[in-house]
């Protein structure tokens, strides 16, 4: 029996993460690398709040005694403050669309990896969907007339935020909690530094646009939530399915709501990545139903934390 719980929380995080085009711009006029301080303090701030009304901590000490996995969040850190950047300077600066795309291009950059790294062996249609995500890529190059970077770097700063969660294998909150607390001294640094120096916009603009640079933390860290209470009710292979929600909801935002520009190159460009990304979901489905009683087939990892 289907979990209507388990599905709302993971419809409601993949809706969160998909308006996010909607908060960002709000917090102008500060630029996208103090959006990006306040964001990491922030959620530092929201996720121990969470953990702390949980009063779960037993997992500190067993950390910092594992020094590889304390690496590797290091690594996922940095690799998710690029990616957070990379999407608060698109969305801040009419490129949603692009933003967009990055995340629709990412299960297909997740198969690729477990080709690369894990050796694992493609069905057919599975190289059907790689080939018409590349020649996406290629169509979209010529239409934008350069590489469309800002959805390449998404695609490929998240893709590598979720291999190394992968290595770790802990649980979310945990993770993010570590994640910003690695980042957070540099982050600060930079907030305190941009005060000084008389260029902040945090605090100088009223009330109103100081809380909703603080609300940061919370919409970072409430959809993390949702996602882990989804996680654990309903079958991998349906929050996979959410996923989509997040990137339909940013396209539909930046195309309706920004009025961002589509000529028909790039919309040729997108039809050729959702294309490939029916493929591969169907043959996902169809492997698993083929399957059923054995290990099914995995369908791209659902996204963790998006933007």
């Amino acid at each position: 029996m289907v979990d209507r719980r388990g599905i709302l929380f993971g419809v409601a995080a993949y809706v969160m993460w998909g308006i996010f085009p909607l908060y960002f711009p709000l917090l102008k006029p500060a630029g996208p690398s103090e959006i990006l301080a306040q964001r990491i303090i922030w959620s530092l701030v929201a996720v121990l709040m969470m953990l702390a009304v949980r009063r779960h901590w037993s997992w500190v000490r067993d950390l910092v005694r594992q020094p590889k996995k304390l690496g590797l969040l290091a690594l996922a850190a940095v690799v998710i403050t690029v990616n957070w950047g990379i999407f608060i300077y698109a969305v801040n600066s009419g490129r949603t669309l692009e933003a967009s795309l990055g995340y629709f291009i990412n299960p297909l950059l997740s198969v690729v990896f477990g080709v690369v790294i894990f050796r694992e062996r493609l069905r057919r249609w599975q190289w059907v969907a790689v080939g018409l995500g590349a020649l996406s890529v290629v169509v979209l190059t010529i239409g934008y007339g350069r590489l469309p970077w800002i959805a390449l770097l998404l695609a490929g700063s998240f893709g590598t935020y979720g291999l190394v969660k992968k290595f770790v294998n802990m649980p979310s909150a945990e993770s993010l909690a570590t994640e910003t607390f690695i980042i957070f001294l540099p982050a600060l640094a930079y907030a305190v530094y941009v005060q000084l120096q008389g260029t902040a916009d945090f605090g100088h603009h009223g009330a109103g646009h100081a809380l909703l640079i603080v609300g940061t933390g919370l919409v970072t860290a409430v959809p993390l939530m949702l996602f882990n209470a989804s996680a654990i009710r309903i079958p991998m292979s349906t929050l996979g399915m959410l996923q989509y929600l997040a990137p339909v909801l940013q396209f539909l935002i930046g195309l309706l709501v920004q009025h961002e520009t589509m000529p028909a190159s790039r919309w040729a460009g997108f039809l050729l990545v959702w294309a490939a990304l029916i493929t591969l979901s169907v043959n996902g489905l169809r492997t698993a139903h083929r399957n059923r009683g054995n290990v099914p087939a995995p369908l791209p990892e659902p996204a963790l934390q998006q933007g």
